[in-house]
């Protein structure tokens, strides 16, 4: 491993969830629930799909790594010189979904933007939660 990979920094936000796995994958990969909760997108979870994510303050260049449905999905994340990886895992639990948000990629010259990660991610699991009570399904 080079010095500057062992540089890298990675945001990481877990939490429990009692609603069963696939409700949170389709608020991971449905465009309709991905607005309410993060940002417009042209999403599809197929490997290779390239997508944006939208927002007014500018856009996310993306592309997705891998999906294993109900378990994983991972995307790359582009952004304003931020080249990162999204990963997300989800591990049915006996009350639910345990949801773990992986960021990777962080640069220690980026400390705004890892600061500013740690802070929406936490804001975008709060708003995914809202819906998750709405959309019960």
């Amino acid at each position: 491993m080079n010095e500057t990979a062992q540089q890298l920094r990675s945001v990481v936000v877990e939490r429990e969830f009692p609603y069963p796995v696939e409700k949170l994958w389709r608020a991971l990969t449905q465009p309709h629930l991905i607005e309410a909760w993060l940002m417009k997108s042209d999403f599809m979870p197929v490997t290779g799909h390239r997508f944006n994510f939208r927002a007014d303050w500018g856009s996310v260049d993306c592309q997705v790594t891998e999906v294993e449905t109900h378990k994983t999905l991972s995307y790359t994340w582009n952004a304003h010189g931020l080249e990162s990886e999204v990963v997300w895992t989800l591990e049915a639990t006996a009350a639910g979904t345990l949801l773990r948000m992986e960021q990777s990629g962080f640069r220690p010259d980026q400390e705004q933007a890892y600061r500013g990660a740690q802070y929406g991610w936490q804001n975008f699991y709060n708003t995914l939660e809202q819906l998750l009570v709405k959309e019960v399904a």
